[in-house]
């Protein structure tokens, strides 16, 4: 729970002060000083003034000449305690307490104009130009004419912060071209910049901007003309050449907040984030006839309530600062200090009914969302169930609590699956995934893929297609664990996660089995080339440089050859006939989707009412496929494929008797299929020729074997063997 406490004024009237408006003023800011006691104004353009909040009183002022503008506010740089400041959007001023004159102050000349410095307490100081480029203090002050990129040409900052993420500086960018604002993400001892653009609000448009980063995510907070504070979660991304060459990609945002004070609508002006679960909101509510209340708000995120109000009665000049549990803001003419305190985030905080402190030690805090790795089955039991789990552990719970917010639970998690960002849904998917594989561990990623899955039902629109295939290969699922997932990758297309299904479920339903089959096929290789799918069971044997590979059969290590083939056969076989078992049929990509399927497992009883539905022309191509694999292993002494998970000779027998069994009366009335079955009998024919020689010669060999056994150990002999 949070609360404000005592005010007091840090500044009287004076340059600084007076004036309502909304937006920031670019000439009125405070930021930071080099102690937590400390804060830095900057005046109007003019001035900085560095203030003692306990004492109420300034240490010291610096300003420019007459004629000379602070357009940027002053910030200190927390490495070395000095000042550092602009004028005149490209004049680099650095100062120390002990240096009274501006004009005798490091000064350093850009060479394009500043937009805003920002001073990170253990990241250094970074400056943002206004065409978006960046740089950190050192490197510019190596060079400070040196060239600066613009990114923005045709776009204006409207906001802009810094952050740390672990031991890299953050540096976040709003911009706005029109009706649109794009986001920016850099990061600047990395060269890494991500560009991605505001999801559009209708009827509505942001007015100002907050942000935080909390585990490897960035939570920008958004306050909007419509009364609303949304929420947009971004990941930080690792910087790779697709992403630079990848257009935006647009932030979908979910509604935070529906600010609203005594069921009044409170036109919000300024926001600032206080921690994970709270955030403060300076507006004020429109009086018809009179002047508007302005107030200052703090709001509790979590449970989406308003936890204190302050009336404001003497106006403001719509900017909020925090700092150290303390709110700074123009109060009418004085800019006024507002203390506040805040509580851990709980469901009695929020409604009021939290207990005194004093009895907190003796009770601590149970975290209600915290669930122990074996109540991950909750979802598949009632909801009553569930309740009496959670009251039978409660103290178990609260022996254990640290009073930090565990994960959320899966009933929470199913929740929040359903209508969340994209963003969110693959953060707190990973989470789970994460977590040690177990029986409820499993149940529940089922629970969570079929979720998933209802969501892409109802709005096609939403698909986390990398997100499910990690579940997929990284969990041992089954289709029975999540029936629509292949059924709704069919429909989406998505030829990658079908792969990874057929190769790793084993339960999978001969009408799934078909479906695939007929997409795989129907399929055309332009396309497939664009789709990227594992070619670990096929990449060994087909020749990728060209389409029709032709592959050498002169020298082979079964002993069959060409020439075995012509003096074995009465008819000569036709060219095309020759093709069809000498060159892959069909490309790379095509190659490694079918042999997922001749993978999967089937009941030919099943499978076989499907197979006769296959079309004509898809049933060739099949066929013509499994015939080049058939002869690819003939070619092998053991009769084995190279390469990861490719087919063996019995699947590409069985699958080819099955495919002539259901489309054998189809095939034999269509002219192109005439040249492939005589290939196919012909090959099948010698095959059964040359087997039955190796049998003539395995008779052979025992008889001589048995012979040398009837000799007598110093007896040599010349004999001469006839192999009829």
């Amino acid at each position: 729970m949070a609360e404000l406490c005592e005010s007091f004024t840090l500044r009287g009237p004076g340059p600084g002060g007076g004036g309502s408006g909304s937006g920031l003023d670019p000439g009125l800011c405070l930021e930071p000083g080099p102690g937590s006691d400390l804060v830095l104004l900057t005046e109007r353009g003019r001035a900085a003034t560095l203030f003692k909040i306990s004492d109420q009183k300034p240490l010291g002022c610096w300003s420019v000449k007459h004629g000379q503008i602070l357009t940027c506010p002053v910030v200190c740089n927390f490495e070395t305690h000095e000042y550092i400041a602009v004028h005149d959007d490209k004049v680099l001023r650095i100062w120390k307490n002990e240096d009274l004159n501006l004009d005798k102050a490091f000064k350093a000349t850009l060479s394009a104009d500043v937009y805003r410095i920002h001073s990170l307490p253990q990241g250094g100081t970074l400056v943002l130009f206004r065409g978006g480029g960046v740089r950190t203090l050192d490197v510019l002050l190596e060079a400070p004419q040196q060239e600066i990129e613009n990114l923005i040409s045709a776009e204006t900052i409207r906001w802009s912060g810094a952050f740390m993420e672990g031991q890299e500086p953050v540096l976040i960018f709003i911009t706005q071209k029109d009706k649109d604002f794009f986001v920016y993400v850099q990061k600047p001892k990395l060269n890494s910049l991500h560009k991605y653009k505001l999801e559009q609000q209708k009827l509505a448009r942001p007015l100002c901007f907050t942000a935080h980063i909390t585990n490897q995510t960035v939570t920008l907070l958004c306050l909007y003309t419509n009364h609303c504070v949304y929420q947009v979660l971004i990941p930080l991304q690792q910087d790779t050449v697709e992403e630079e060459e990848k257009e935006e990609e647009i932030l979908s945002k979910s509604l935070l907040l529906k600010l609203s004070v005594s069921g009044a609508a409170l036109k919000g002006t300024s926001l600032v984030v206080l921690d994970k679960d709270h955030i403060a909101v300076l507006g004020n509510i429109p009086d018809p006839g009179r002047k508007p209340k302005e107030f200052l708000t703090i709001w509790n995120t979590k449970f989406q309530t308003l936890q204190t109000c302050k009336d404001l009665p003497r106006g403001t000049s719509g900017q909020l600062w925090c700092y150290e549990e303390k709110f700074f803001l123009i109060h009418g003419k004085v800019l006024t200090v507002i203390m506040y305190k805040r509580e851990t985030s709980s469901l009695a905080a929020a409604v009021g009914k939290l207990k005194d402190s004093q009895s907190l030690d003796m009770s601590p805090f149970v975290n209600w969302n915290t669930l122990e790795e074996e109540e991950l089955v909750a979802p598949l039991e009632s909801q009553e169930s569930v309740a009496l789990k959670a009251e039978s552990r409660m103290n178990l719970r609260s022996n254990r609590s640290t009073g930090q917010s565990g994960p959320l639970s899966i009933e929470q998690l199913l929740m929040r699956l359903k209508d969340t960002p994209n963003y969110v849904v693959e953060i707190e998917v990973k989470k789970l995934i994460a977590r040690a594989p177990t029986v409820d561990v499993q149940a529940a990623i089922g629970c969570v893929v079929t979720t998933l899955i209802d969501r892409c039902k109802k709005n096609p629109k939403f698909y986390p297609q990398s997100l499910l295939q990690e579940i997929v290969e990284t969990r041992d699922l089954s289709y029975s664990l999540c029936p629509d997932l292949m059924a709704v990758a069919l429909e989406q297309k998505d030829l990658q996660l079908l792969q990874v299904c057929l190769e790793r479920f084993p339960d999978i339903p001969e009408e799934i089995t078909y479906a695939c089959l007929k997409a795989f096929l129907s399929t055309s290789e332009d396309h497939l080339k664009s789709v990227e799918v594992n070619l670990d069971s096929a990449i060994c044997y087909i020749d990728v440089e060209c389409n029709d590979m032709e592959v050498k059969t002169e020298i082979v290590e079964n002993g069959f050859s060409e020439e075995m083939d012509q003096d074995m056969c009465d008819t000569k076989m036709p060219e095309e006939g020759q093709s069809d078992g000498e060159s892959c049929p069909v490309g790379l990509q095509k190659a490694a989707l079918l042999n997922a399927v001749l993978h999967s497992a089937y009941t030919e009883t099943f499978l076989l009412p499907h197979l006769k539905n296959l079309p004509a022309q898809q049933a060739i191509l099949f066929l013509r496929y499994l015939y080049y694999l058939y002869v690819k292993c003939s070619e092998k002494v053991n009769t084995t494929l190279p390469g990861i998970r490719s087919p063996t000779i019995n699947q590409i027998m069985d699958w080819m008797c099955l495919l002539l069994d259901a489309q054998f009366t189809v095939m034999v009335m269509l002219p192109e299929a005439k040249d492939l079955l005589s290939s196919l009998h012909k090959f099948v024919r010698a095959q059964v020729r040359f087997y039955s020689e190796l049998n003539k010669i395995e008779g052979s060999l025992r008889e001589l074997q048995r012979l040398n056994h009837l000799r007598e150990s110093q007896t040599y002999s010349i004999e001469v063997l006839e192999i009829i």
